[in-house]
């Protein structure tokens, strides 16, 4: 009995370490993130939840399978583990009858921390955008499909999906993501990794064209408003990246620098200039009512500005103090639409600080490691997490779910690929280099 035991728990541990079970594992949980609103929209939170945290489960067992190939050090941000402990701790300060929220929308952010390390852990880079890759393929032709059922074939809304059959008319569509936007930002993502499969010769050039055919179409037919500020920044980001690739070395930290200070000019401009950006962007479609909660947020912002309300994730069954916000503007709203305004809603200014240390560190990380490495792979980290960094300004997806499923996992990645841990851990496993397949494909 102890021998048959023993034997089944070697087999669920191989099972668990296997090359075959981390890349099923890694895009189970890609598919279960992209699909949360379509989950949640067709089966409800509880669904959603339990496979978060069968997902998180499992992460652990894979992690605790293979914990004699990871190290304490470089496991994952110090930045990371802190915004996570301060969300946690606003549960000291959140109001009575919300302490279950809290506990909640932790558990949340935890669950999908968990797998975003798993995946960073056990797979590389470019097996990583890989899976991205085979993942979005799928979801945005059944997307498409979708639409021209609704649209065309049925001329009927799927109501459940939130498809509304508007490609007829040349859209807005939603695909499976629930939105216009949602979707917008996910076929950004498909158009930044399907560029980098193609450039690292991951795929065939067919599928290439297809993919990146199809991510155009549905970008266009999103008629997302946010999408023009998105892809202009990716592009210019590329510019940057692309002129550091190329400078020699000793020329390469000055385009560095020129690059951050840039980036620093724009960031304080906003800071400072953000009423009359505001005040244009409100003129145009969709960004009025954005003005509108944004400024209605500040005056619950001014009350608590340090501490924030504590953490209550999303703004679903609308916790205080978003029930009073929604009552004052009239309409219901499903967040901020803005990851940095919904933090020190919810975190206050020192959980933005927080954030902001771990993205920035995050972006760098990910920045000098593309710049400094031959391999075109490298470069996806940085463009997702602009594209991450850029489209919180307008919607809260980097909170929870995909957006902070994404974030940590380019976060970690950055860290393994440009660490001090060797410094300070020699025997610190290295990740190993990403194989760049000719035609064929990384699994």
């Amino acid at each position: 009995m102890t021998s048959a035991r023993g034997a089944a728990l070697t087999a669920l541990a191989d099972l668990l370490r296997s090359a075959a079970f981390a890349r099923a594992y890694t895009l189970t949980a890609l598919t279960a993130a992209f699909l949360t609103t379509a989950i949640h929209s067709v089966n409800g939170p509880v669904t959603l939840a339990t496979i978060v945290a069968g997902l998180a489960v499992l992460g652990v067992g894979i992690l605790v399978a293979r914990r004699d190939e990871l190290s304490l050090i470089g496991f994952a941000p110090t930045s990371l583990v802190l915004y996570l402990v301060w969300a946690i701790v606003s549960l000291a300060w959140a109001l009575d009858g919300t302490y279950g929220r809290t506990v909640m929308a932790w558990c949340a952010l935890i669950g999908w921390s968990i797998v975003a390390v798993t995946i960073a852990h056990v797979r590389d880079t470019l097996q990583i955008a890989r899976a991205v890759g085979d993942v979005l393929r799928w979801l945005l032709t059944a997307s498409l499909a979708l639409e021209v059922l609704s649209g065309i074939i049925f001329d009927a809304p799927f109501v459940a999906l939130g498809i509304e059959g508007l490609i007829a008319n040349g859209g807005p569509i939603q695909g499976l993501f629930g939105s216009r936007n949602l979707l917008a930002f996910v076929a950004v993502i498909g158009l930044i990794t399907f560029t980098i499969e193609w450039r690292a010769r991951a795929i065939a050039r067919h599928v290439a064209t297809y993919s990146l055919i199809l991510a155009s179409l549905l970008l266009v037919l999103s008629g997302s408003p946010t999408a023009v500020v998105l892809v202009s920044a990716l592009v210019a980001a590329e510019l940057a990246l692309a002129v550091a690739r190329r400078s020699r070395r000793t020329a390469r930290r000055r385009a560095h620098l020129v690059t951050a200070v840039i980036a620093a000019l724009v960031v304080v401009s906003i800071l400072v200039l953000y009423r009359p950006i505001a005040a244009f962007f409100s003129a145009r479609s969709g960004f009025a009512a954005r003005a509108e909660l944004w400024s209605e947020i500040s005056v619950w912002i001014g009350q608590r500005p340090v501490t924030g309300w504590s953490l209550f994730g999303t703004w679903e069954q609308e916790p205080f103090p978003t029930n009073v916000i929604d009552l004052s503007l009239g309409w219901v709203n499903a967040s901020a639409l803005n990851v940095y305004v919904d933090i020190v809603l919810q975190l206050g200014w020192v959980g933005l600080l927080l954030f902001a240390t771990f993205s920035v560190l995050a972006l760098a990380r990910a920045w000098l490691a593309a710049a400094d490495r031959r391999s075109v792979v490298y470069a996806w980290l940085p463009l997702m997490l602009v594209a991450l960094l850029v489209e919180s300004l307008f919607e809260s997806y980097a909170l929870g779910d995909l957006g902070w499923l994404l974030l940590v996992v380019c976060a970690v990645r950055a860290g393994q690929e440009r660490s001090w841990r060797v410094v300070l851990d020699p025997t610190a496993p290295l990740p190993a280099p990403p194989i760049q397949p000719s035609g064929g494909s990384a699994r």
